[in-house]
């Protein structure tokens, strides 16, 4: 499906946020990679997706007012086999009914746990001045803790994107540590670029946020994405054209 038909229906449909397999269809249009993951709506199919991707997996409740679904307990990571699978299912929608009664629960995601890399941050937002900016920094918790995060004007190229990296002070841990291999940071600089040609090309986006990313030698995955829209912004190009 057409992204930008995504973000208009879910702009007509009253929400402030793509849900998030949705985001993962945007990220498709612009190349930005993330774990595999199937879609469903109860514990027999999630079991079966599980199976079908291979333990470990992590399940991600969607839900249209839900956004920040770890607050919610609407994420569970780390599942190794198919009995735990259907007890952290069940545990988990509990716990989202709990915390978020009001919540509509969509269905849930089940996504490929990745093996631990390099947690980095690439986000984005709609300045009201300077418009599309995108953001490279520590990501997962460390994000919050140092605060370390560089950012500049979009579009920008491939050049100016490395530069955005070794701003940061994640870039050292990047190189490699002790016995740690160096990142792929030619990548890291490919989804910066990708993150800002996103938030040109889509307007309707006032926010994004990839955290974490977790970053490897040969490549990097989005393991969570936040698109957050804006009607407003929506109005004005289409007053503008």
């Amino acid at each position: 499906m057409d992204c930008k038909k995504i973000v208009k229906d879910a702009l007509a449909a009253g929400r402030s946020h793509l849900l998030e397999p949705e985001a993962y269809q945007v990220c498709d249009e612009f190349k930005i990679t993330y774990p595999q993951f199937i879609y469903v709506s109860n514990t027999e199919d999630g079991a079966a997706a599980a199976r079908s991707i291979g333990f470990p997996v992590a399940i991600k409740v969607v839900s249209p007012q839900i956004i920040h679904k770890t607050d919610a307990g609407g994420v569970v990571t780390n599942i190794q086999s198919e009995e735990q699978f259907t007890n952290e299912y069940d545990t988990m929608l509990q716990n989202v009914r709990k915390n978020a009664p009001a919540a509509e629960i969509s269905g849930v995601i089940v996504q490929k746990s990745m093996p631990k890399g390099v947690e980095v941050a690439v986000g984005g937002l709609r300045d009201s001045q300077f418009g599309p900016v995108v953001m490279f920094g520590a990501g997962g918790i460390l994000i919050e803790v140092l605060q370390d995060a560089s950012f500049r004007l979009a579009r920008l190229d491939r050049e100016e994107a490395l530069r955005l990296i070794k701003e940061t002070k994640i870039y050292k841990i990047l190189q490699g540590v002790r016995r740690n291999e160096p990142s792929d940071v030619e990548v890291l600089a490919d989804l910066v670029v990708n993150v800002g040609n996103l938030l040109v090309d889509i307007p309707e986006i006032s926010e994004l946020d990839f955290n974490p990313v977790l970053s490897y030698p040969d490549r990097y995955a989005v393991i969570d994405a936040r698109i957050l829209l804006s009607s407003l912004i929506q109005t004005s190009v289409s007053n503008s054209d």
